[in-house]
């Protein structure tokens, strides 16, 4: 199931795609259009930030802003940055592998074989869309 951090960042990072030019958004503003917590938006996009997604500006005309172009940030990056691992189980994960304590033999593992697929399922849906394709 998606995490609320990841659904409310995917919502704030589409709010921002949609703006006309890369103008600084105020948290405020993005957590009443996105009825998002504003103290929990905080925290997301300030991970957004670190991980070089999101850019942001002080003072009077400050906020947060997208660093690179809508159509150039693939969801897999937004994802792994919000979510962690794609895979369900470490097992298969291509970025964060580790064996499963109670299997002996990954190749016979039916779980094995069938996370295989959901995560490479999974990776065709995110590879093949950006943040682009998410704004209406």
């Amino acid at each position: 199931m998606l995490s609320k951090k990841t659904k409310y960042g995917l919502k704030a990072l589409t709010f921002l795609a949609a703006q006309k030019g890369r103008t600084p958004v105020q948290i405020s503003e993005i957590a009443k259009h996105e009825n998002i917590s504003q103290k929990f938006l905080e925290s997301i996009l300030l991970t957004l930030r670190k991980t070089g997604i999101l850019g942001s500006k002080k003072g009077k005309g400050g906020g947060y802003y997208l660093i690179k172009d809508p159509k150039d940030i693939p969801m897999t990056t937004v994802m792994r940055v919000l979510e962690g691992p794609i895979a369900m189980v470490p097992c298969v994960s291509l970025n964060f592998y580790e064996k499963c304590e109670d299997c002996p033999d990954e190749d016979s593992c039916s779980v094995h074989k069938l996370m295989l697929q959901v995560r490479d399922s999974t990776l065709e849906v995110f590879r093949n869309n950006t943040l682009a394709d998410l704004v209406p």
